[in-house]
């Protein structure tokens, strides 16, 4: 893995689509904190937390990570303190209902409905 850019001194962000066992997204916090970051934050879409997942946050430098709802949470969020969750029901619902009636559902990138 190589780390692209400085991050000493700075507070780093890793943005990924999902995170099953957190073997890569904690080794790329670690790589960030070597190399000076202040603090680490992930932030995912689906968090699927298997297998060793929730030992390795839990052990990990994380600040936090911030998953939405389109997986339940709620285990997860109770074994790991880290883990912070994002109800996207309503964005969900919202454009499905778009969908439904031939609206724009691009609409929805600039004017979240809650």
């Amino acid at each position: 893995m190589v780390l692209v850019g400085d991050v000493k001194d700075k507070i780093a962000i890793l943005v990924d689509d999902m995170a099953d066992t957190c073997g890569t997204i904690v080794h790329a916090a670690d790589r960030l904190v070597e190399a000076g970051a202040t603090k680490v934050y992930a932030i995912l879409t689906h968090g699927i937390f298997s297998g060793p997942a929730i030992s390795r946050i839990n052990n990990a430098c994380f600040e936090a990570v911030v998953v939405t709802n389109t997986i339940p949470q709620d285990g997860h969020m109770r074994d790991c303190p880290k883990i912070q969750c994002i109800d996207v029901s309503i964005m969900f619902a919202e454009a499905v209902r778009r969908t439904h009636n031939g609206e724009s559902v691009s609409y929805l990138f600039s004017n979240v409905p809650y």
